[in-house]
């Protein structure tokens, strides 16, 4: 059963269990029915067809979190087509790379458009539309979608299968390449059971999305697996978190829970004792993930609104999820571990392929349906991450006797601030490309609100030939 699995089934089942509850709204703007949301996706994904756009086709996706985005993103997947959202705030040759090394097809933007992205775009001669929303009922509007009398029978013909690449996304690395990243319907239909099944999402949650739907954090535990439950989710008004509508847009839809990286549980705790709302919903939990959540952390945030935290382990190669702590009605959770494994096998392995014994630190190690088949166009990374039959993580932890995940550090060098990796080999690049910059090395220190922060030192070049180290910050 598990291998017939499709994300766009999963959704189509709880529109058809739930039809009439409350799938997505923009806060305070509008709200959109399980039925009325699969309804223009279907819509949607015709006018892709129309236009276009074949099975296996890459379509770059470049939003704030709003409607638009959410519609086009699951319309593209319909089509059995590959979605790869982009964030917004790229450089013209960020955009550039990660449109050309995903081979996109299609460019969507909102109708104001993304203007480096259009530039990036222009460049490399890949077609751009803009997706609008004017109204639930009317069905989204696509700019230039071909032949609109086609009927909606053209993508009812269209089936979906697990094996298909559903979502493209890169994954910063060691190198100075990011590497790209392909999830089948079935790795994203089973990371949403997954979260569904140890968080008991149903119909009755609601959540307000902090986190931007570009990366899986926000896009797969947030909304995917709050859309399979038949559950709703809100998005802020602005597009993007923030601290002083958060509570409020809480509160007004009735939230059971959210998710977000340490960084905002931090923002979200300084705003509660800076300026206390009058009232905080009963939530049933508040997750976080993407970063090491301090212990000090979590205690306050379980202190001042009264609901266990539980930490999680993730990365975007395994769809999101890899451990979580469990609900209290399901064990205890550990303040310092990620959890126990969720719907996969882990295993702590040293550098010869072993098992380590409980307590004894090697590599985390996963697989299960749920997992990457591997990285695109990239053999060398496959080669080191896919041996002995696992999936390596690139990090160093172990098992407890209870099972749970501690993760003590990692392979890869990467900076983790506020849940955003960062290359320090990337940013050298950047650094080196100032022809005033001789040498120049980047690396993370710790940091109390972002968990870790860039720190870059340059050897600057001046006509003398005397040499200056520089330190600062990068924001």
């Amino acid at each position: 059963m598990e291998n017939h699995l499709t994300l766009t089934g999963l959704l189509k089942k709880a529109a058809s269990e739930f039809p009439s509850r409350r799938a997505l709204s923009v806060s305070g703007k509008l709200d959109i029915t399980h039925l009325r949301l699969q309804q223009l996706i279907d819509n949607a994904a015709t006018l892709l067809r129309a236009s276009g756009i074949s099975p296996g086709d890459v379509v770059a996706l470049v939003f704030p979190n709003t409607v638009e985005f959410v519609v086009m993103f699951l319309a593209v997947i319909r089509c059995r087509a590959t979605a790869a959202p982009l964030n917004p705030a790229y450089t013209a040759e960020e955009f550039e790379f990660y449109l050309s090394d995903s081979e996109s097809k299609l460019l969507i933007t909102p109708k104001e458009g993304i203007q480096s992205a259009l530039t990036a775009a222009s460049k490399l001669k890949i077609t751009h539309v803009t997706a609008t929303l004017p109204d639930p009922e009317s069905g989204i509007s696509i700019s230039t979608s071909g032949d609109d009398s086609i009927s909606n029978d053209s993508v009812s013909e269209v089936v979906n299968d697990p094996s298909d690449v559903a979502l493209f996304l890169h994954t910063s690395g060691t190198t100075s390449r990011p590497k790209g990243v392909p999830l089948t319907q079935l790795n994203l239909a089973s990371s949403v059971l997954n979260i569904k099944s140890v968080y008991k999402l149903t119909e009755l949650d609601s959540t307000v999305l902090v986190l931007p739907l570009f990366h899986v954090h926000g896009l797969i535990a947030g909304l995917l697996s709050s859309l399979v439950s038949g559950a709703a989710v809100t998005l802020p008004a602005a597009g993007r978190f923030s601290a002083s509508t958060f509570w409020s847009d809480m509160v007004a839809y009735r939230a059971t829970w959210y998710t977000a990286v340490p960084t905002i549980h931090q923002i979200v705790l300084d705003r509660h004792h800076s300026k206390p709302e009058p009232f905080y919903p009963k939530l049933r939990f508040i997750r976080s993930c993407s970063a090491s959540l301090a212990p000090t952390v979590l205690d306050r945030l379980e202190e001042a609104f009264g609901a266990p935290v539980l930490e999680a382990y993730a990365m975007t190669e395994a769809s999101h999820l890899m451990a979580s702590n469990p609900l209290p009605e399901n064990g205890v959770h550990k303040s310092g571990s990620v959890g126990k494994p969720v719907g996969q096998e882990m295993a702590i392995l040293d550098e010869n392929g072993l098992r380590q014994p409980e307590g004894v630190s090697g590599e985390v190690c996963i697989r299960g349906p749920n997992v990457t088949k591997g990285y695109k166009h990239n053999p060398e990374a496959n080669k080191g991450a896919f041996t002995f039959g696992w999936f390596h993580t690139g990090d160093v932890g172990y098992l407890d006797s209870d099972g749970y995940l501690h993760l003590v550090g990692r392979i890869k060098e990467l900076i983790n601030r506020g849940g955003e990796k960062i290359s320090p080999i990337e940013v050298d690049a950047v650094l080196l490309s100032h022809p005033e910059i001789a040498q120049g090395v980047a690396f993370g220190v710790p940091d109390d609100k972002y968990g870790e922060e860039v720190r870059e030192t340059a050897l600057l070049s001046i006509i003398s030939n005397l040499c200056l180290i520089v330190g600062r910050e990068v924001c």
